[in-house]
């Protein structure tokens, strides 16, 4: 048994909290970048985000491939972390810049930029998960590393999903022209102006808990209204709730400015900890020696592997899951309980959630298998989220309760999941006498890409449905019916087909270790019979 270090566990979960800065800042952050900021509709954003997707399914097989064949001093899959840290980092910082294009060129930039971007982590995150299945050949122990990569996974998506919010108010702030006058008791006028364009702004007082209403439209009074500051035109609020404002509790934030420089910020440090992550590992598994390339051969074993088929179907239904959630969380707190920056103290909340879901998933896989500790865990999460569609905007303690108790069950998935993946390469060299981690590894990658898409398409069609502009109060208002239904009930739907379809998995824990003592013993004799050749 190859008993990892401690030290190499920490630098391998690095790794994985880098991928999800890109990742979970893009599933949670993009969307509202693109509608809000940007100013595409909802349609045009679920169309991008599917077409891009069917570019994946091409691309994490071809990865999966070049890994099993790429032959360097540094391993097979090691090197491709390294060359892909900083190319990462940077189309990262391009999703998120807006350029000043016409409406068909920003189209067209998102398109490039995001397709760029499909491939780069593609390139990145397929060997970094094969990784994992050739730093150790024991799948007790490969458990463990698959707890603390997620752990890494989750603390990345805290750090992104955290921050970033923070990070756009503070680079984002402007300075526009205020006037402030108490009316009534309580209530205040408002007037903002300013000498520069800006798409999308967002108006709120320090504390958060002010209401803000225009007369000029009809609209709902919110802690918040984003809208279209034009330069050298007057806007007129009505702000009612808190006392004594002054103009310095009056915040306006540029979005557009905002998002650039946080994802920028957000972008060195996913290039850093990639770099760690590659310093640390250590590959020790290695394909049989006797075993020649044969990409049709690899093709066959790759179909025939029940297991892997499951997984990958499965894999990709949890993921629109989880993208269809990451989505439109931001939306939902902007739109429906007008807190923006509240989403990040929620967000915080689901990665600690997460962080212990990660953490309880070895053991608990101990006591109940891991095909079952799966199926529990996609109905769990799944009811407990739906129960979001009975929350009114007032009711902060129970959506907090519910999204942080339904991400606890959520967080098993990936984790299981990966981990799983290596029991099916694990399974593969087992029947076949073959091994191809890379090519079982790209299910991993595929599933996360394309479900994403799928969730995108999704979110987009129903909002789109709804009529949303993320620019346009009175469409914003006509489109909570359809924010709510994406936070509540539609993903949980999700889940239910999930745990059918989990139910078939064939591979039960005796299994796993009797395949796991078996392939201990062919390496042990191929290591005999090669010390007996070379003497």
């Amino acid at each position: 048994m190859t008993k990892i270090k401690l030290t190499e566990k920490i630098g391998y979960a690095l790794g994985d909290g880098a991928a999800n800065i890109a990742w979970r800042g893009v599933a949670t952050f993009l969307f509202i970048f693109y509608t809000d900021v940007f100013g595409l509709s909802p349609i045009t954003v679920g169309v991008l985000f599917l077409v891009a997707r069917f570019s994946d399914g091409i691309s994490d097989i071809l990865m999966g491939i070049v890994g099993d064949r790429t032959q360097t001093k540094y391993g097979k899959f090691r090197p491709w972390i390294l060359w892909t840290a900083i190319p990462l980092a940077v189309i990262l910082s391009l999703l998120f810049t807006n350029p000043d294009f016409n409406d068909t060129g920003k189209i067209i930039y998102a398109y490039i930029t995001y397709i760029l971007f499909t491939l780069i982590y593609t390139a990145n995150n397929i060997p970094y998960g094969a990784l994992m299945a050739v730093m150790t050949g024991n799948d007790k122990e490969r458990a463990t590393l698959g707890s603390y990569r997620m752990v890494g996974a989750f603390a990345g998506g805290m750090l992104v999903q955290g921050a970033l919010l923070y990070l756009v108010a503070n680079f984002g702030n402007i300075n526009p022209d205020i006037k402030i006058q108490e009316t009534t008791n309580k209530t205040f006028k408002v007037e903002v102006s300013s000498n520069k364009n800006y798409e999308n702004v967002n108006i709120k007082t320090e504390n958060g808990i002010a209401k803000f209403s225009r007369r000029d439209i009809q609209d709902e009074p919110s802690k918040g209204k984003s809208f279209e500051m034009v330069a050298n035109k007057t806007y007129t609020f009505f702000i009612s709730g808190e006392d004594n404002l002054q103009v310095s509790d009056i915040s306006i934030i540029n979005q557009d400015k905002g998002y650039s420089y946080a994802m920028y910020v957000m972008s060195v440090f996913l290039a850093l900890l990639l770099l760690v992550t590659f310093f640390i590992t250590k590959e020790r598994v290695h394909p049989p020696k006797n075993q020649k390339r044969n990409l049709k051969q690899d093709f066959k074993d790759l179909f025939a592997n029940k297991p892997w088929v499951i997984l990958l179907i499965v894999g990709l239904l949890f993921n629109i899951y989880n993208a269809i959630k990451q989505g439109i969380v931001v939306i939902y707190f902007t739109h429906y309980l007008s807190d923006q920056l509240l989403t990040a103290s929620y967000l915080v909340g689901l990665m600690v959630a997460s962080i212990f879901g990660a953490m309880s998933t070895a053991p608990l896989s101990k006591i109940l298998g891991k095909k079952k500790l799966f199926i529990y865990a996609l109905l769990l999460s799944g009811a407990v989220n739906s129960l979001l569609f009975f929350c009114s905007p007032e009711n902060t303690s129970a959506i907090f309760s519910i999204g942080i108790l339904s991400e606890f069950f959520a967080a098993i998935f990936p984790t299981l999941f990966f981990v799983m993946l290596g029991d099916v390469a694990d399974y593969s060299e087992y029947k076949n006498n073959r091994r191809a981690t890379g090519l079982i590894y790209s299910a991993g990658s595929f599933a996360t890409k394309f479900g994403g898409g799928i969730a995108g398409a999704i979110i987009g069609l129903i909002l789109g449905f709804f009529n949303y502009n993320g620019q346009d109060a009175v469409s914003i208002k006509g489109a909570i019916p359809g924010i709510i239904m994406l936070m509540s009930w539609v993903p949980a739907i999700v889940t239910v087909i999930a745990a059918i379809l989990m139910s078939w998995y064939p591979l039960s824990q005796i299994k796993i270790s009797e395949i796991s003592k078996e392939l201990d013993t062919r390496r042990l004799n191929e290591k005999k019979q090669t010390r007996f050749i070379s003497d």
